[in-house]
C-alpha cells in the first residue's frame, strides 16, 4: 500500500505531556505536492507537466530546489509516475497512490456526517511487541493514529468505530510481536483508578484545534462567498485547508457526540472547510488550468477540481 502522506509529515511523535500528537510547524513540500496534484487530476489521473507541478509549489512558497526534491521524492516513493511528452516531462498519480488518496479522501469528506447512534462499545486493540523493535513499534503506532485509535495505555489502543476493511487490512499487515483485536463495552468500576475510555484522548487540546480552525478559516468565508478570492491565491487556500482539515480526522476520528461537551464544533468546522474548499474550486481550477496550458492545450482536458461531494462519494 503507498500512503501519500508519510506520518511523520503530519504527527512526527508524540509530545511529551500531552495525549496528542506533536505536529510540524510548516507544511512539508512533499505533502503538499501530493495534495496539489490530487487536487485537480485525481479522479482522472491526468497528467501534470513538471513545470506546473513546481509553478504551483513555488506560488505556495516552495523553493525551486525544495519543489524538484519533493516531485523526486514521490516518484520514488511510488506516489508518482513519470513519462514525457514531447518537449515536456509530466507526473501523474500512480494507481495505487490514486486508490490510497481516493480512500483517505472519502474519509476526510464523510467526517462529521454519521447520524446513527453510537452503541457503546469500543473496539481495543492489545499488542506486545519486543522492546529492540522501536521503528516497528513507532511504525504500528502511526498506524493506528491514522486509523482513528488513540492510546488508553501503552500496549492498549482503542477506537469507537467497528472494525471496517481498512482497519482489518492494516493490521493484518503487521508482522512482528502479538496482537489481539476486541470489541467490548466498558465497565464503569467507580474507583479511584478507574479511567475512562473518552479519556485517551485529550478532548480539551482537540477542542483549542477546532478554535484555531475556525479562527484561522472562518474571517475568510465572506471573502470566498463574494468570490474576492481567485487565481494563485484560491489554489493556495484550498491546499493550505485541505491539509489542515485532514488532520482533525485523526485528532478527532468522530468520538460519539454523547460523550463530547456540549457545542461540540465538528460540524462547524466541517461547514467551514467545505464551504472554502468547494466555493474556490471553480476559480483555482481556471488557474491551474492557465497553468497547465502553458505546457500545451492537450494537459488541459482532464484537470478538474475535486469538490467534497464527489470526495465522499468515492
Amino acid at each position: 500500500m503507498v500512503s501519500p502522506f508519510e506520518i511523520e509529515e503530519i504527527f512526527p511523535d508524540v509530545a511529551a505531556g500531552s495525549r496528542l500528537p506533536r505536529r510540524q510547524e510548516a507544511n512539508p513540500a512533499q505533502g503538499l505536492a501530493a495534495t496539489l496534484v490530487a487536487d485537480y487530476t485525481l479522479p482522472t489521473r491526468a497528467w501534470l507537466p513538471t513545470a506546473a507541478i513546481m509553478t504551483l509549489l513555488g506560488e505556495s512558497g516552495v523553493s525551486a530546489a525544495g519543489a524538484r526534491a519533493a516531485i523526486s521524492r514521490l516518484a520514488r516513493r511510488g506516489v508518482l509516475e513519470s513519462s514525457r511528452h514531447g518537449r515536456h516531462s509530466a507526473y501523474r498519480l500512480t494507481r495505487e497512490a490514486a486508490a490510497e488518496l481516493s480512500a483517505g479522501g472519502a474519509w476526510i469528506a464523510r467526517f462529521g456526517t454519521r447520524d446513527e447512534p453510537w452503541d457503546g462499545c469500543w473496539t481495543l486493540v492489545a499488542f506486545s511487541l519486543p522492546q529492540e523493535q522501536s521503528s516497528p513499534r513507532r511504525t504500528l503506532r502511526g498506524q493506528l493514529r491514522w486509523l482513528g485509535f488513540a492510546p488508553l495505555y501503552d500496549g492498549l489502543w482503542i477506537s469507537p468505530d467497528l472494525l471496517n476493511p481498512t482497519v482489518r487490512q492494516r493490521l493484518s499487515a503487521v508482522a512482528l510481536g502479538a496482537m489481539t483485536v476486541f470489541r467490548a463495552e466498558h465497565v464503569d468500576l467507580a474507583t479511584a483508578t478507574n479511567r475512562d475510555p473518552i479519556e485517551a484522548w485529550d478532548i480539551a487540546a482537540i477542542s483549542r484545534h477546532y478554535e484555531a480552525f475556525d479562527r484561522r478559516w472562518g474571517p475568510l468565508l465572506p471573502d470566498v462567498r463574494a468570490g474576492l478570492v481567485s487565481g494563485s491565491a484560491a489554489v493556495r487556500a484550498r491546499a493550505e485547508i485541505m491539509d489542515t482539515y485532514r488532520r482533525i480526522p485523526l485528532l478527532d476520528p468522530q468520538l460519539p457526540i454523547e460523550l463530547m461537551p456540549a457545542d461540540w464544533p465538528r460540524a462547524r468546522a466541517r461547514e467551514v472547510f467545505t464551504a472554502v474548499y468547494d466555493g474556490l474550486a471553480e476559480q483555482a481550477e481556471e488557474h491551474v488550468r492557465a497553468v497547465v496550458g502553458e505546457s500545451g492545450d492537450h494537459f488541459r482536458a482532464d484537470i478538474a477540481a475535486h469538490k467534497v461531494a464527489r470526495m465522499a462519494a468515492a
